[in-house]
């Protein structure tokens, strides 16, 4: 995979802090985090590694992360809390790009940085993402190979995130390349619960009989359409998602559904996040306003030598 290791990326956050004096730079002391839901192992992680990275410039500082449950209007709520608390920092993964900009010029106006992570955020000062059209792509890729280039499918996604609004674009565009495959839905919003998962593939293997293939753009989802599929006692149903969990890549080592996932690496992006934000505070603005990482992809083949989160 294309990410440096979690240890280079601590040195690099670690860099940063020793390149500013004390007497110059301001100090990072509170970080507020938006995050869509904290039943999510992916937002956990991403949460770990930006406090591992305030801890390194700051072993005194202190991250408040909370779940907007994708509710934008309780992610503004969290936003003018922040604000209003004085953190230092604001990480936000927007629960719509476009609609959280008003939030993020408050924050702005206020003085506080804003880095989007995860997913992108308009106005923000930075943004830590994946790439997720490429996430999208590689996984939906290897789905149309395992279905043999031919059978119905379903996606599964959680709009109108700009990241989920991508994968769903790069699948498409994977699928594009045969034509015997037929994709049935794409907008089912499951809400990235194992929950929402569950719910909309019983649906759907009882709407679409002839059901091969499905892609979904979060692992709980996935998760969940397994055990439907388990359930109705269906066969021949492939599954592939994107996120790199501990949950999937357990679960590719088992007779699962799921054959594959693009991974993610949300303990850097964390870590990143943290990093350009204590930048943006002490005057330095990022080389790269928006930070893509390169996703990776794991199958049955290879999930033995996948390192994980």
């Amino acid at each position: 995979m294309a990410y440096k290791t979690l240890l280079a990326a601590g040195v690099a956050v670690a860099a940063v802090a020793l390149a500013m004096t004390p007497a110059s730079a301001k100090e990072l002391k509170t970080i507020g985090m938006s995050v869509g839901s904290l039943s999510n192992p992916y937002f956990l992680a991403l949460i770990e590694g930006a406090t591992n990275a305030a801890k390194q410039i700051n072993p005194n500082a202190k991250v408040t992360a909370v779940s907007s449950e994708y509710d934008i209007g309780k992610q503004f709520g969290q936003m003018d809390n922040f604000i209003a608390a004085g953190v230092d920092l604001i990480l936000v993964a927007a629960d719509d790009p476009h609609a959280i900009a008003p939030a993020i010029k408050r924050a702005q106006d206020a003085g506080i940085p804003v880095v989007a992570v995860d997913v992108e955020a308009e106005g923000a000062d930075a943004t830590i993402e994946t790439d997720n059209y490429q996430a999208g792509l590689v996984s939906c890729a290897y789905l149309g190979e395992k279905m043999g280039g031919t059978g119905d499918v379903v996606m599964q996604w959680v709009g109108p995130l700009s990241g989920s609004i991508a994968r769903i674009k790069g699948c498409h565009d994977a699928l594009a390349k045969y034509p015997a495959i037929k994709v049935l839905s794409d907008n089912e919003n499951s809400g990235c619960t194992r929950e929402g998962g569950l719910k909309f593939t019983l649906g759907d293997l009882q709407r679409f009989p002839t059901l091969k293939g499905m892609y979904t753009i979060c692992e709980p989802e996935a998760l969940g359409a397994n055990l439907a599929i388990k359930q109705l006692g269906r066969s021949g149903i492939v599954i592939t998602s994107t996120d790199g969990s501990p949950d999937a890549a357990d679960a590719l080592k088992t007779d699962t559904a799921l054959i594959a996932t693009s991974s993610q690496d949300p303990r850097r992006e964390g870590m990143l996040g943290v990093q350009e934000g204590y930048g943006i505070m002490n005057g330095k603005q990022p080389e790269q306003k928006v930070l893509k990482l390169a996703p990776g992809l794991v199958t049955r083949d290879n999930v033995k030598d996948y390192k994980g989160w």
